[in-house]
């Protein structure tokens, strides 16, 4: 539903709600008058014990049909679902989204690719109900959600979610409900093509952020492409180039610790957009998000 239509009015360039405003503005005015209402402890879910939630709190995880990187989704996934928050999935036709096999099997004898944990969180991955039975894209309506992950990947199979325009447009209502957004890799290449129609710019502009630097890029291309040719390199740009050029600042991109460990994964926080790099930030990122969304509830 457009903007005018649920508040009464347009938005005025670069505005963003706070999730609050945005469920609770309505068409010709807000639900202000039913305070007594809004009091009551179901409309907030509170945490049910420490470092947990509610089932009501609900993310978006859209994924491409196929060639998505297993660790970058699954990760995150197992720290949500410890935290009960209940995790939607979405691919373009609605059927289950597959990971790149290679990243399951490693290449370059077996050195690059998931390590043993992010396997077994992807292989319980595979057996949720949710994974299993997504939505469409066109189906997606940001203000049923609290948050929103963008998970990466390199292979072809990538392509076809990065340049969705029916998620690029989703993802600047995210923005502008003021939402939580996660993304790691290359999610931040659809952050950086998601246009705000108000300002003509990326949701990205302006912001503190990384992505896939150009240094892991060109690692990975250089020690795979006697067998994988461009297989690594999605697009001639590098994801540190396009992502900058959609900051509108370099200085703001944040390549982090050289060279990256999995011991200690690094992630920028910038409001409600929080990013990292590659596989191994996977943890600290759904670490960092799981955080972000037990903060935003009231105690």
């Amino acid at each position: 539903m457009p903007w005018r239509a649920r508040h009464g009015r347009s938005r005025a360039p670069g505005e963003s709600l706070t999730k609050e405003q945005g469920r609770n503005k309505v068409s010709g005015g807000s639900l202000d008058r039913l305070a007594p209402i809004a009091e009551a402890p179901l409309l907030w879910p509170k945490p049910t014990k420490r470092g947990t939630l509610s089932v009501m709190t609900r993310l978006l995880m859209p994924l491409p049909s196929e060639e998505f990187d297993p660790t970058e989704a699954a990760i995150p996934w197992q720290r949500l679902r410890g935290a009960n928050i209940d995790v939607v999935f979405a691919t373009p036709d609605g059927r289950p989204a597959r990971c790149d096999p290679m990243s399951l099997t490693g290449v370059v004898f077996g050195q690059i690719g998931a390590k043993p944990d992010a396997k077994e969180a992807y292989r319980a991955l595979e057996e949720d109900p949710a994974f299993l039975s997504p939505i469409r894209y066109q189906d997606i309506k940001a203000s049923e959600y609290d948050a929103v992950h963008l998970s990466g990947g390199h292979a072809p199979g990538m392509k076809p979610y990065l340049e969705s325009k029916i998620l690029q447009a989703q993802i600047v209502e995210f923005f502008s409900l003021g939402l939580t957004v996660s993304a790691v890799c290359h999610g931040q290449v659809l952050l950086a093509r998601s246009i705000d129609p108000l300002t003509q710019k990326s949701v990205l502009h302006g912001r503190r952020a990384t992505a896939l630097t150009k240094l892991l890029e060109r690692t990975g291309f250089w020690l795979t492409v006697w067998t994988l040719g461009r297989r690594f390199r999605t697009y001639p740009e590098y994801v540190q180039d396009e992502v900058s050029r959609a900051i509108g600042d370099a200085s703001k991109f944040e390549t982090g610790p050289t060279p990256p460990s999995y011991d200690k994964g690094f992630t920028v926080t910038d409001g409600n957009l929080i990013t990292a790099r590659w596989p191994g930030d996977a943890d600290e990122l759904g670490r960092r998000l799981v955080e972000a969304l037990t903060e935003a509830q009231p105690s």
